[in-house]
């Protein structure tokens, strides 16, 4: 943008020389000394400045030379800036395609509105990698290209997008579109793509919580409905609703998550009474084995199994190394 401005007033000086110097050697008002000085700069010839005057020709001639050069320079710099953004736009877009090549078991948002800021604020926080996909550039360059967030600019609900945002080595997937349709159509292109995803869909309505069901969304959330819930719970128990939103300065915020038991991890045989959880600053609260028994609350003698899904209640930090235990 300097650079721009820098241009423009080198050329209003050179505008400026010549219409003051044909004033002073002709004696000609300044509205047609600043004409005779474009026309001349321009190279339009309509009419002879100098005439037969020696010291007219003089000035001309240097002003031309010097008016020649000014624009070879400015064109030369104009085009620089040219090529010189394109080439930062393109070197930008192969660095974020081969980051985003490189991610696996990652997740993809859809939609970077209101709610899938949220989403992409919450997952940064947790040091989580994602792909924000969304069509408005303007959007990607106000909210995400400021953040660092990877993102695809595109319509979600086109295949080809989605695949560049690695959705087939994606772990989850939420979609938080404007219109239900357009969700819809997310959850159906995300299910073609990939089989074992975890897709989170937004729906503004119970009719089209069934569809996105239907179309394979795992899980549907409805901002009205879940925030009624939330209010009534601020209602019959503001105490442990406030417990639940507490956090600290280190971000060690409260969490409920749930855990797969992998082959290999070191809770495989184990009594929950005889694990470390405790230590590590988990609850769990819930099991549920491979065969869909459930136990709610688990005893201290519960044996913990592989493949068993572990619902543990903890700080976000603690609950992420619980989990890294398992890979």
């Amino acid at each position: 943008m300097r650079r721009l401005l820098f241009i423009v007033g080198l050329l209003f000086a050179l505008t400026a020389t010549g219409t003051i110097g044909i004033h002073l050697l002709t004696g000609k008002p300044l509205l047609e000394s600043a004409y005779l000085s474009i026309i001349t700069l321009t190279t339009v010839g309509s009419q002879d400045v100098a005439g037969n005057d020696p010291k007219l020709m003089a000035f001309v001639m240097i002003y031309l030379v010097c008016g020649l050069g000014t624009f070879t320079y400015a064109g030369f710099q104009i085009g620089e800036v040219i090529v010189d953004s394109q080439f930062r736009k393109i070197l930008e877009k192969r660095r974020m395609e081969k980051a985003i090549a490189a991610l696996d078991d990652h997740f993809v948002v859809c939609g970077v509105g209101r709610m899938g800021t949220t989403i992409c604020e919450h997952l940064t926080a947790r040091g989580q990698p994602f792909v924000v996909i969304d069509h408005s550039a303007e959007r990607l360059n106000e909210i995400a290209r400021p953040r660092e967030w990877l993102f695809v600019h595109g319509d979600a609900t086109d295949d080809d997008v989605l695949i560049s945002a690695g959705i087939k080595r994606a772990r989850a997937l939420a979609t938080a579109l404007p219109t239900d349709a357009d969700n819809i159509y997310v959850v159906l292109s995300a299910r073609m793509l990939s089989s074992k995803i975890q897709i989170i869909a937004r729906s503004s309505d119970d009719e089209a919580m069934k569809k996105l069901q239907r179309a394979g969304a795992s899980r549907v959330v409805s901002p009205f409905s879940s925030g009624a819930v939330k209010m009534a719970r601020f209602m019959l128990n503001p105490s442990i609703e406030d417990f639940l939103e507490v956090a600290d300065d280190s971000d060690r915020d409260l969490e409920l998550a749930e855990v797969q038991v992998t082959p290999g991890s070191p809770y495989i045989g184990k009594e929950l009474s005889q694990t470390d959880l405790r230590e590590l600053g988990v609850m769990v609260i819930g099991i549920r084995r491979s065969s869909g028994e459930r136990l709610l609350p688990p005893p201290g003698t519960a044996v913990i199994q592989e493949e068993d899904s572990l619902f543990v209640f903890g700080n976000a930090r603690a609950v992420s190394r619980m989990t890294s235990r398992q890979e």
